[in-house]
């Protein structure tokens, strides 16, 4: 069965087994092998955290991409903002460049200037301001938040790169309260790549 990659900041929970072992079940539903960064990183357990662990960690996840044929990303916001983890975004690039099925899932079903406006509301009590699209820098939307910076990917879960990015390799986006909805959403898509890609291979 095609094996794929479980991205996301699931990795750093106290104790990601749970979800990750849930996730491999619903993977093997659909007939694909769900496989976790960390199940490329045992033995890594005892280092003490620093640069040598870390790029042992990047090294043993980009070399398990390398020999996996599909990615499904978690666009969930990352330390209760709006952005993604990005280590995640970083995965996300790399599996699209090797041209391997990717696909992204999300609990939260706002748009992203929504996410970003809750944020500045929550986390400053203060709003976004209404911004004239300009013929010069950045164009991508009509908000700005209180420094000045636009608040763009207007009608994406995630910065645009990414949420489009998904979208233009084949692949979608699924938004769904229910993150059991949503993640086999996204693995049905990636599965849905998988069989098209053999079927084009086939002599």
């Amino acid at each position: 069965m095609p094996r794929v990659y479980l991205a996301g900041p699931m990795v750093f929970d106290a104790d990601p087994t749970m979800i990750f072992d849930q996730m491999k079940a619903l993977c093997l539903a659909q007939g694909l092998v769900g496989v976790a960064p960390l199940d490329n990183q045992i033995g890594l357990e005892g280092i003490a955290p620093g640069n040598d662990l870390l790029r042992q960690i990047v090294r043993a996840d980009i070399a398990l991409m390398d020999t996996l044929e599909a990615a499904v990303f978690c666009l969930d916001g990352f330390r209760r903002g709006p952005e993604m983890d990005a280590g995640t975004a970083f995965e996300i690039g790399y599996m699209k460049a090797l041209g391997k099925p990717i696909a992204g899932w999300t609990r939260d079903v706002r748009p992203y200037p929504q996410r970003v406006a809750a944020f500045f509301r929550s986390a400053f009590n203060e709003e976004l301001v209404q911004s004239a699209a300009g013929l010069v820098g950045g164009t991508s939307g009509l908000l700005r938040d209180p420094d000045g910076v636009l608040v763009h990917s207007d009608g994406c879960i995630q910065n645009a790169m990414v949420h489009v990015g998904i979208e233009l390799a084949g692949g979608i986006v699924a938004a769904d309260k229910d993150w059991e909805r949503a993640f086999s959403l996204a693995v049905a898509s990636v599965r849905e790549q998988l069989r098209m890609k053999a079927a084009t291979e086939l002599p």
